[in-house]
């Protein structure tokens, strides 16, 4: 039997749609039914889609939910029709390991959906760079980028009850979704100096800590941006994914703060997913709204164009299996 799955070919952004037999299972895995998946914008687009050189089917998408059709004879807490999370492809069936600490299969709440589940992976990632970030009571949190891993970060850090968050973006539309999410300040740095404004904002100290989730080639100079909104003995976290070239690191501007990079926190991945899963249940992550556009499987290379071609237009995109 057949399943369609998303590819990508040599080329930049080489979108396609292949055929291929359903993947079996062996003893510990099991095979999941797909119902939607989300793409995610900083690691499939600027990682993979304009990367000529980047052809695998294994490299496009990671954030899966559906329903499990398959089990090994060796799995023992996952059954045949339970509702699931996946870290893997965009494609209509997917094989996956569910019964260890980093499980790439995880079980989901009835009270979430489909829809919500998609945005577990990178809000489970979120949840551990917010807790990575050491935010405090009080703290003036910047956050620089505001496509889904900068909202998802800046939704989970509101539980951590700093004293205010600002978020820094270029684009209307992602300005408009980070105040109705939650964004105590909305500088859009097409408009204003995000610097000056920071440390106006700040009576001239600067941040506390300062979270960079723009990446890509824009990265490069929000990178700089953050390391001159940041105050003295401040933290700067690099989350995003950078292109064109090293970062420029400042030693005169950089003496006396903190530079983290990545997930510092020791717990499994599957304890910090089982709190992003509470995020949603409770409604302190609203990943729902976050949903601009659904797409068929089929039309996956429209999807892709959409994002990258049109930025201003789309935040969440979602691919329907049914």
């Amino acid at each position: 039997m057949l399943m369609k799955r998303v590819i990508k070919l040599e080329g930049k952004g080489n979108i396609a749609i292949e055929e291929i037999e359903i993947p079996g299972i062996t003893n510990n895995e099991v095979l999941v039914k797909n119902k939607k998946s989300l793409i995610s914008r900083g690691s499939e687009l600027f990682a993979r889609y304009v990367m000529p050189g980047a052809v695998d089917p294994s490299i496009m998408g990671y954030s899966d939910a559906g329903v499990v059709a398959a089990v090994g004879e060796d799995v023992k807490y996952v059954s045949v029709g339970d509702r699931v999370v996946a870290v893997a492809p965009h494609a209509e069936y997917v094989v996956g390991v569910p019964e260890t600490p980093d499980a790439r299969i995880i079980p989901l709440p009835d009270d979430v959906s489909f829809e919500e589940a998609t945005f577990l992976p990178l809000l489970t990632s979120s949840v551990a760079w917010a807790q990575t970030a050491s935010i405090k009571e009080g703290d003036t949190v910047a956050i620089l980028g505001q496509g889904l891993v900068g909202s998802l970060v800046m939704q989970v850090s509101k539980g951590y009850k700093p004293g205010r968050i600002i978020v820094i973006d270029a684009l209307d539309l992602r300005c408009e979704f980070a105040g109705r999410l939650g964004a105590d300040v909305v500088l859009n740095c097409s408009k204003v100096d995000p610097v000056q404004s920071v440390r106006q904002l700040t009576d001239g100290k600067g941040a506390d800590i300062v979270i960079e989730c723009v990446g890509g080639y824009a990265g490069i100079k929000s990178f700089e941006q953050a390391q001159d909104m940041v105050r003295a003995s401040g933290t700067i976290h690099l989350i995003a994914l950078y292109q064109g070239g090293p970062l420029p690191l400042h030693s005169g501007k950089i003496m006396g703060k903190r530079l983290i990079a990545g997930i510092l926190i020791s717990e499994p991945r599957s304890q910090t997913g089982q709190r992003a899963i509470k995020h949603i249940q409770d409604g302190s992550v609203r990943v729902k709204e976050m949903i601009t556009h659904r797409f068929p499987l089929t039309e996956a290379k429209q999807a892709f164009d959409l994002l990258y071609e049109h930025p201003e237009e789309a935040l969440g995109v979602i691919f329907e299996y049914e």
